[in-house]
């Protein structure tokens, strides 16, 4: 995934008609896409905003609030996207320039100015946002391949155990009911052993994708392992899990997948079990394996919810 670059958009805030129009005269000839505002109330405004320019060109003294005040206050939420700031003021003691850098300002430039010299700082700043941007594309790239199936695209085993953990504890604290699905292809092996593991590998991503399409927003599908899949059912009871379960059956098995080694026709044998309070996320996925050993025992392509009472001897579950 190639990082995009950041939009080249920027903010002036400048309450001199004259200057403001210089500005954007110079700015739209650079290339930018320019929204100019004369007072540092309607500057905050607009970069509060969730879709805000990231460059920032502020004068020092402006109606409403100065260009150091508006800086304070976007750098007090270190989560928000970052504005770069330049700051343009007729002030050139030491001491007033230290403090619009202690209020946040990225830059300043002294008026008058020099055309030039602002375009390469506003490069400067430029690079920084796009650098930025490509830091975090590829941070929120780590965060996803750590806590997802890289072949399926699907929760990985650590974040779907992760959503049962989750839900219990939201049932300690609130109470009801939450399900979880045990889904296993079935025959896996022998899809491998007539098509080729290619094949195999489109079929699990098929697969994946079939039951995320067949449940709801909330809930959570995850690889467990091979061609395991555990799903996650918030707010459900035994019937409403046993829905969801039986959506995914259909999902899986009502028309082939297409691979480059031509169609494959799968089912899925799918265990479910409902948390009740007493019980631990380990005993709650116990359960729902021993379901789905009767699943395949009963015949597989079916749904099992469990059941204490009827428990049959592990049978093989390819």
């Amino acid at each position: 995934m190639s990082p995009q670059r950041a939009p080249k958009r920027i903010l002036i805030a400048e309450d001199d008609p004259v200057s403001q129009r210089m500005l954007q005269s110079f700015l739209v000839k650079w290339d930018y896409d320019v929204v100019a505002v004369s007072t540092g109330t309607e500057a905050l405004k607009i970069l509060n905003m969730p879709d805000a320019p990231p460059l920032a060109l502020l004068d020092w003294m402006m109606p409403g609030m100065e260009g150091p005040e508006i800086c304070r206050e976007l750098r007090r939420d270190p989560a928000r996207p970052y504005t770069y700031v330049l700051l343009l003021t007729g002030r050139s003691q030491k001491e007033d320039l230290l403090k619009g850098l202690e209020a946040g300002v990225d830059d300043y430039l002294t008026k008058p100015f020099d055309a030039q010299e602002l375009r390469a700082r506003l490069l400067v700043g430029q690079r920084i946002l796009d650098l930025q941007h490509h830091l975090l594309t590829a941070t929120d790239e780590l965060r996803f391949r750590a806590s997802h199936d890289m072949l399926t695209g699907v929760a990985n085993r650590a974040a779907v155990l992760e959503a049962v953990n989750r839900e219990h504890a939201r049932q300690l604290r609130d109470g009801g009911a939450f399900g979880i699905i045990l889904a296993d292809i079935d025959h896996f092996k022998a899809v491998n052993d007539t098509y080729g593991h290619l094949a195999g590998d489109a079929v699990l991503k098929e697969a994946a994708d079939r039951m995320s399409s067949s449940v709801r927003t909330y809930d959570t599908v995850g690889r467990y392992g091979g061609e395991e899949f555990l799903i996650v059912v918030p707010n459900a009871d035994a019937s409403g899990t046993t829905a969801v379960a039986e959506r995914i059956r259909i999902g899986i098995s009502e028309r082939p997948i297409i691979t480059d080694a031509g169609p494959v026709s799968i089912t899925a044998s799918l265990g479910l079990a409902v948390s009740t309070l007493d019980a631990e996320t380990r005993e709650l996925l116990r359960s729902a394996d021993e379901a789905l050993y009767s699943a395949k025992a009963h015949g597989r392509n079916r749904v099992e919810p469990f059941d204490p009472r009827s428990v049959p001897a592990a049978p093989n579950r390819s």
